[in-house]
């Protein structure tokens, strides 16, 4: 990334999903029902070519590269925010079967997770282990040659109407994120269970019970007591793009406020002739533009030095951090420049408001990010 800035082909790709996201996929967004999985939108995307791009393993996933789904997913999230999230989960999903499955589980799951057949979920979050992931309770009992998932999982994304899950259960070997193992799940196995979640976001969440689910051998992600390993690899890819993510819906804030404030007459001018209103403009691009240099840079660096490099945690955790905190300030200075009309139901503020506050906790909360930081400081 020459001082940092994108090529003219990356501008012109950025340009063109842009384009795509609000004639394309904003109309089968709009179309969908909130909290479910859209199914006729993730099978655009995959006929777009974009899911096989976050799908690690196939023609166009091998090597995902680190910028490239910075940019594709900031760019949709300024356009459409439901075909962000319904790519980026589908991604997170695959990546542990990508990263530690056999080869008859990436031939059987990951195609079809590119075609949008099969919708995939991330199952690591409990009721007791958001945060501090090591503390995870779901138990894998032996049984046979196999184990039975005994259990609930919670806050899981697409859950409980995906194909399949990436399960991260305790087997015991030891304490901690040692004793943890992950499994491919299939959505069809007896005993699992699960009810939808309503959530402040429209998208699909949902809780997972397992009441004995039988998984075997040829089920494993990796080695027993691996998979927390697997989890955190899958994690540190996605982690950067959360902040893309974020920087895709702030710049969509600040556009709007910027229209806004050249056409609202108050006070006997239009609201950007305030000097107040002016410098919020100007805080919240500058705040806008610095997040996504960060979040270009930590991609950058993961795609230079891998993901073992020396400084991409720091740069991803900083990342993360800095773009969703900063998304945040944006939009609800947004909403706050816009006035009541930005909290009318169905206002793209309004939609903005309720997307923008879940970044901030999940895939790591900015406390774990500050924490992670703060720690990488001293190594």
């Amino acid at each position: 990334m020459p001082g940092f800035a994108l090529t003219p082909a990356q501008q012109e790709w950025c340009a063109q999903l842009r384009a795509v996201a609000a004639d394309e996929l904003r109309p089968l967004a709009a179309a969908g029902a909130p909290g479910e999985v859209n199914r006729p939108l993730l099978r655009a995307l995959a006929d777009l070519g974009l899911l096989g791009r976050v799908v690690p393993g196939t023609a166009h996933g091998d090597g995902v590269s680190a910028l490239e789904l910075c940019l594709l997913r900031e760019e949709l999230a300024y356009a459409c925010p439901e075909a962000e999230t319904a790519l980026a989960l589908q991604g997170l999903g695959s990546g542990p079967v990508a990263d530690a499955g056999t080869d008859a589980q990436r031939a059987r799951w990951l195609p079809a997770a590119a075609r949008g057949d099969a919708v995939a979920a991330f199952a690591l979050s409990e009721p007791d282990a958001g945060s501090d992931a090591a503390a995870l309770a779901l138990r894998a009992e032996p049984d046979g040659p196999g184990w039975r998932l005994t259990g609930t999982k919670t806050w899981i994304s697409n859950a409980p109407q995906a194909d399949f899950y990436s399960v991260f259960a305790r087997t015991g070997e030891a304490p901690g994120a040692r004793g943890v193992t992950a499994f491919l799940v299939p959505a069809d196995r007896p005993g699992l269970t699960g009810e939808r979640l309503e959530m402040l976001a429209p998208h699909p969440l949902g809780t997972l019970r397992f009441d004995g689910v039988p998984v075997g051998p040829d089920d494993l992600l990796g080695a027993p007591g691996g998979g927390f390993r697997v989890a955190m690899r899958t994690l540190d890819l996605f982690r950067p793009s959360v902040g893309a993510f974020a920087v895709g819906m702030a710049q969509a804030a600040l556009d709007a406020s910027l229209e806004h404030a050249d056409r609202r007459r108050a006070f006997g001018g239009v609201l950007r002739d305030l000097q107040t209103v002016s410098h919020r403009l100007a805080e919240m691009a500058t705040r806008t533009e610095a997040a996504r240099l960060l979040v270009h840079a930590a991609a950058c660096a993961r795609d230079r030095e891998g993901a073992r490099g020396p400084g991409v945690t720091k740069r991803a955790a900083m990342a993360k951090l800095v773009a969703t905190e900063t998304a945040q300030y944006v939009v609800d200075s947004a909403v706050q420049l816009h006035g009541a009309e930005a909290l009318s139901k169905g206002h793209p503020l309004e939609h903005l408001y309720r997307e923008v506050r879940a970044p901030r906790i999940y895939e790591g909360a900015s406390e774990v990010q500050r924490t992670v930081i703060a720690k990488e400081l001293y190594t």
